[in-house]
């Protein structure tokens, strides 16, 4: 393991280390002293690079990452995940907005809260499908413009409902949610409705349950009972307004 302690280092001059260091062969650190840096592993490839980071990185953390884990000690800011197309990415503090904006692989796990629009525009491609899954609650407009992938969200958390107008826009994916977050104040999204769910759910999102449990050392009498599923209910929300 190599480590770099990223203090006074200029977001720019650590990345290109953290890349020359990868690209030469190097495939675990260890980065002290981050503290608003951004676009840490940008568009590193590698599916046995493994980055570890202590401190709270910047905006688009994780962003095109191909392969790499990425564990963080810690917070994150806004958009972390941002359009990635396999990895990892492990957050043990809350995460801030647009977390997942456009990813079209991997996985994300938060053990904490995630902010205003995580998830929008997520994507399918071939057999790429991204998972985000959310220890806490998540702010409004939770996947909005969805077009493909899962959104785990649990609700171990003291707040007692979920972000507004989930689902806006929505027209593929599928978002799980802890009971304990559909309060009578829940607002949905006019695309998506509210279900059951069946056998297949549930095999579809126990092995993320499980890998959630496991990272944050988690039993299983802490995760929810009982989840509902949030699914679109038109491919084609917007059809009235386009020309064709």
């Amino acid at each position: 393991m190599i480590r770099i302690d990223a203090t006074g280092l200029h977001y720019k001059v650590l990345n290109d280390k953290i890349k020359e260091l990868v690209n030469t062969g190097c495939d675990e650190l260890f980065i002290k002293n981050v503290c608003g840096h951004r676009y840490i592993g940008s568009g590193l490839q590698g599916k046995n690079v493994k980055i570890m980071l202590e401190g709270i990185p910047g905006n688009d953390l994780g962003i095109f990452i191909d392969g790499p884990e990425i564990v963080i000690k810690n917070n994150v800011q806004d958009g972390t995940g941002n359009t990635m197309n396999s990895g990892r990415i492990i957050v043990y503090g809350n995460a801030g907005d647009i977390t997942g904006h456009s990813m079209r692989g991997g996985e994300i796990f938060i053990r904490g809260d995630a902010g205003y629009r995580t998830g929008i525009h997520m994507k399918e491609y071939k057999d790429m499908h991204p998972v985000i899954v959310i220890g806490g609650s998540a702010g409004d407009f939770l996947g909005e413009y969805m077009a493909g992938g899962i959104i785990i969200l649990l609700g171990m958390t003291d707040k007692q409902r979920i972000g507004d107008y989930i689902g806006t826009g929505m027209h593929g994916g599928v978002i799980y949610v802890g009971e304990n977050l559909l309060t009578d104040r829940f607002i949905s999204g006019k695309e998506v409705k509210i279900f059951d769910l069946d056998n297949h759910d549930m095999e579809k999102i126990n092995p993320y349950l499980k890998r959630f449990m496991l990272y944050y050392s988690i039993s299983e009498n802490e995760i929810p009972k009982r989840f509902y599923k949030i699914v679109p209910v038109t491919k084609r929300p917007y059809g009235k307004i386009y020309a064709y």
